[in-house]
């Protein structure tokens, strides 16, 4: 049972391993500074959710709920029981006061998910079950609860229709635009959201091991004696700080479509955010509560925000952000630098100086820098 050993808000049978709980912790405790920031303005924009969720007779909500419940299997005391208590416990330890119900999906692809306008809902696959062990298991649990208490599932809904009704109107001119910026910064929140319920996750399964194993086993299925954290770790490293400026574009390709970021990086993620300062307080007892939510400040949490975000670049060892930074900070001959980056492309460059006693004249540089779609 978890700390204090108490029973309320219906979280009984809880596992007897002793873990911290946090009441009335605010999901802002955990959430990523982009995500966070996003989620503070739509707080603040009042009745917005609301009346959209008057709307929701336009989206299949009632169609899917109906859906899980005809064709999945209801966790509860009676079905995947130890999977119930992993959801009391996950609660319990948020302080979530409402249990969402919670389903398992005949789906061999490992797979979890938070959907839900009025209410949140839960959905584990198969695969996802049969894969991790009891600890890494929990760890998910408690990123999908970490989910629901930020709202995820309500706001994520939100874009996810503004989105659908934009494509609606892209016949207009320069629509097509719109709605790929739209959907880019769409992605991109999606992605942050991601590492704030691992956050979420960790907080509830208190076992930094069973997470990277859980992550691990999602990139590269059930064979951990094969595989190494450390040596996982390193690939997310490599990833980062490889290559050239063309593969650094080719990062930002890969990743753009995807609402998760890759496996690698989540662990990298996840390792720093527990060796910080702000995963020790939270763990010690000095965190947001929701009382404070509605006195957050959107200002405040859009410059976390980019401060998070220009933090990231300074910081970062991948050549194209460390352009980016150099270039930020004064440094000289940007053009030179990037055409040096390029690889293939520096090779027609001339290496040497012109000779003393030259007219000094220089020659305009070539444009050849691939052209763009």
């Amino acid at each position: 049972m978890s700390e204090d050993g108490h029973e309320q808000n219906g979280h009984e049978h809880v596992p007897s391993r002793q873990r911290r709980r946090f009441g009335g912790i605010s999901s802002r405790a955990y959430e990523h500074p982009a995500d966070r920031s996003a989620l503070v303005a739509l707080r603040k924009l009042t009745g917005f959710d609301t009346v959209f969720k008057a709307l929701s007779g336009l989206l299949p909500e009632r169609s899917l709920r109906l859906l899980f419940l005809s064709d999945s299997v209801r966790v509860s005391d009676q079905q995947f029981a130890h999977l119930n208590d992993m959801l009391r416990d996950a609660c319990y330890i948020l302080d979530l006061e409402k249990v969402p119900p919670m389903y398992v999906a005949q789906d061999p692809q490992p797979n979890a998910m938070c959907i839900g306008l009025d209410e949140p809902i839960i959905v584990v696959t198969t695969g996802l079950v049969e894969l991790l062990d009891e600890e890494e298991m929990r760890a998910v649990v408690g990123h999908e609860v970490g989910h629901a208490l930020s709202g995820h599932s309500v706001y994520r809904t939100i874009l996810l229709f503004l989105t659908n009704l934009a494509l609606k109107v892209a016949w207009i001119p320069l629509g097509n635009l719109a709605i790929l910026a739209i959907v880019t910064a769409l992605r991109e929140w999606f992605r942050k959201s991601e590492l704030s319920a691992d956050r979420a996750g960790l907080l509830v399964g208190q076992d930094l091991r069973a997470s990277m194993r859980g992550l691990m086993k999602i990139a590269g299925g059930n064979h951990l004696h094969e595989m190494n954290v450390d040596a996982f770790l390193k690939q997310a490293e490599e990833f980062e700080s490889g290559g050239d400026l063309r593969d650094s574009v080719l990062k930002i390709l890969n990743v753009l479509p995807r609402s998760h970021p890759f496996t690698t990086v989540r662990a990298a993620e996840l390792k720093k955010w527990a060796e910080s300062r702000d995963y020790q307080r939270i763990m010690d007892g000095h965190y947001p509560r929701r009382s404070e939510d509605k006195d957050t400040s959107v200002t405040d949490s859009f410059r976390e925000s980019a401060a998070s975000y220009a933090s990231n670049v300074k910081s970062s060892k991948d050549p194209l952000m460390k352009l980016v930074s150099d270039f930020a900070g004064g440094a000289g001959d940007l053009g030179g630098r990037v055409r040096r980056g390029f690889g293939g492309f520096a090779s027609s460059a001339p290496q040497d100086e012109p000779p003393s006693g030259t007219n000094g004249t220089e020659q305009p540089p070539t444009d050849d820098t691939p052209p763009r779609d």
